[in-house]
């Protein structure tokens, strides 16, 4: 253990400058137009439902479908899947623990495992567990508003990514 700590300093060397991929300014304006309409989408439906649907977690989702729609992270199965697993796992750990702050971290931290495990990795649906957890979620929280919320981002990332030729959405579904 003593040597690990002692490599650690080396192992966080780092270069200075990374590589990075070309900025284009027509892919950054259709992220700006995609990522707003799915939000206001999700706002439209939370009017004519009269149930909300935006959480916080919405937001970065957002950032993943339409500022980087080809990762692995933004991909159907990690979307849905990595916001499902993680509200489950908020609602079990508030049925069985409440809502305090150890409770907070493990459901975090369990979120992780079991995305990871699944492969359903999302790093929204950290914070959607989060959010779960302080809201002293029930089951109605993994329909109302994570499914609705999600498959809303999914049928406007479908859809926005789709329609413009330089995007493709999504990569695989599986």
């Amino acid at each position: 253990m003593k040597q690990r700590i002692c490599c650690m300093p080396g192992k966080m060397k780092g270069k200075l400058r990374g590589t990075h991929a070309p900025k284009s300014f027509k892919y950054a304006a259709w992220g700006l137009i995609s990522g707003s309409l799915s939000i206001l989408a999700i706002i439209a439906v939370t009017q004519m439902a009269g149930f909300p649907l935006l959480i916080g977690s919405f937001g970065a989702t957002a950032v993943l479908l339409f500022g980087a729609n080809d990762s692995p992270l933004a991909q159907p199965r990690n979307l849905v899947g990595g916001h499902l697993i993680s509200a489950v796992t908020a609602v079990v750990m508030v049925a069985l623990f409440g809502s305090n702050p150890y409770s907070i971290a493990l459901t975090v931290g369990m979120a992780i495992f079991l995305m990871y495990m699944t492969g359903t990795t999302h790093p929204p649906g950290g914070a959607t567990a989060l959010i779960g957890v302080q809201g002293h979620a029930g089951f109605s929280f993994i329909l109302v508003p994570v499914l609705a919320g999600v498959l809303i981002l999914l049928a406007v990332a479908l859809f926005t990514n789709n329609v413009v030729r330089h995007r493709q959405y999504p990569k695989h579904w599986i």
